[in-house]
């Protein structure tokens, strides 16, 4: 038994460097996530300012000037570009469009959803991985070796749940921001189908 204990207790000793390592490397993508929530927020509020009325006014006035604003941006967002397409498009190829732009907006969205998901992880395992060596150190008097590993065990925490929360708030707002883009979209192509069965 004491065999084992000892082969379990250095293999999650020697799992500390890769999970300090990979908490690093979720920090990094935090800090760079924190930088890109700001881009994403200008480029929303450019949105809007830019198709907000039109969208609005889509039911009196029809899609002609909202056509018109998406040819002179010719496509130069993925939202746009779709936008577009929708116009010259049939029902089956508009359904499938605004189907495969969600399925890209979610795909975007997968950094955020692994910092949510392995900052916790990697940080508790940071946490607990120290606290063998802490109470080994302990149980000798070897005080300086307990306070660093405890030293270590609080950072790694610090790490993770920093990493998580920014995941966290990043796919929180940049989800609400998608989810305009479809509903404005959805709105576009119902609003292409009645147009179509007037003609009929």
């Amino acid at each position: 038994m004491k065999l084992i204990s000892d082969v379990m207790f250095w293999i999650s000793n020697g799992l500390l460097i890769p999970v300090i390592v990979g908490l690093i490397i979720l920090f990094v993508m935090a800090v760079l996530m924190l930088g890109g929530l700001f881009g994403s927020r200008q480029h929303y509020r450019r949105r809007v300012a830019k198709y907000g009325r039109l969208f609005a006014k889509v039911k009196e006035d029809g899609t002609a000037e909202l056509r018109k604003k998406l040819e002179e941006a010719a496509g130069a967002t993925p939202f746009e570009r779709v936008g577009l397409h929708l116009f010259t498009a049939s029902e089956a190829e508009r359904n499938y469009l605004i189907g495969n732009y969600e399925l890209e907006i979610e795909r975007r969205l997968s950094n955020a959803k692994i910092l949510t998901k392995f900052g916790p992880i990697l940080g508790l395992m940071g946490t607990l991985i120290p606290m063998g060596p802490a109470l080994v150190g302990l149980s000798t008097g070897d005080i300086s070796s307990m306070a660093y590993n405890m030293q270590v065990a609080f950072a790694t925490t610090v790490m993770g749940m920093f990493a998580s929360g920014v995941g966290y708030l990043s796919l929180q707002i940049v989800r609400g921001y998608n989810h305009k883009d479809l509903l404005w979209l959805d709105f576009l192509n119902d609003t292409l189908k009645d147009e179509q069965a007037k003609e009929i």
